[in-house]
């Protein structure tokens, strides 16, 4: 997947750890930094969380806030993001998209 720069966010709301709404209009004009992953507590996702957990404070540096979205629920969400003790919040994408 290719990483896209200075696209506008579409129109969405969902809701992230820690009893966090977000939408496109709650970070309007700010920098934010989306990355998106299959599931929780799988291997290759891990380590990408914990990539994004490193490199957290760089992130900050730069303006940026950092959310992860995946298909997981709340629970798996909160339990992923504590184990790993994740400084960002996690977006879940519990909607299945109509075809």
């Amino acid at each position: 997947m290719a990483i896209v720069v200075n696209k506008p966010i579409p129109e969405f709301e969902a809701n992230a750890t820690s009893g966090v709404k977000v939408s496109n209009q709650t970070h309007l004009g700010k920098v934010v930094v989306l990355y998106f992953y299959p599931k929780d507590n799988t291997p290759g996702c891990t380590t990408e969380a914990m990539q994004f957990r490193d490199k957290y404070k760089d992130f900050v540096k730069a303006g940026a806030t950092v959310f992860g979205v995946s298909r997981d629920n709340m629970k798996s969400h909160d339990d992923f993001k504590a184990k790993l003790e994740l400084p960002f919040e996690l977006i879940a994408d519990t909607k299945k998209k109509k075809k």
